[in-house]
């Protein structure tokens, strides 16, 4: 029955823009990452990305990067400046201890930028958290 079912709320794992110096475009670009920060891996892990607002859809991406080790992070996807005026959604699903974790990550509208940077959990760079 659906009251039997649990889907715990995954803890100490991230999405975060940070902006790097792309060489093949020369100029500074915002990059999304998957953070595990658990003492734990992550198995079957699955990002599904998508923006929206105004009247405005995104297409829908899938990540699916499998296993990823504990203290580890991983680079989800480029993000373009076109899309800084949508909410930018990441969904996240995962096992761990033969439980299924979700958690949805969402950068608000124009969330991603210069003065919202703040240091990174286990990147240790600059970056924005979504929430």
């Amino acid at each position: 029955m659906k009251k039997d079912i649990e889907i715990p709320v995954a803890e100490n794992v991230y999405v975060a823009a940070v902006q790097e110096w792309d060489e093949k475009q020369l100029s500074k670009t915002w990059y999304v990452y998957l953070i595990n920060n658990r003492e734990t891996n992550l198995v079957a892990t699955i990002v599904v990305s998508k923006g929206y607002g105004n009247g405005v859809i995104t297409s829908t991406m899938r990540h699916g990067f499998g296993f990823m080790e504990a203290k580890s992070y991983r680079k989800i996807e480029i993000l373009q400046e076109e899309v800084f005026k949508l909410k930018n959604e990441f969904f996240l699903t995962f096992f761990d201890d033969n439980k299924l974790y979700e958690r949805k990550f969402v950068f608000e509208e124009y969330q991603i930028s210069e003065v919202n940077k703040e240091v990174i959990p286990l990147i240790t760079e600059e970056g924005v958290l979504a929430l």
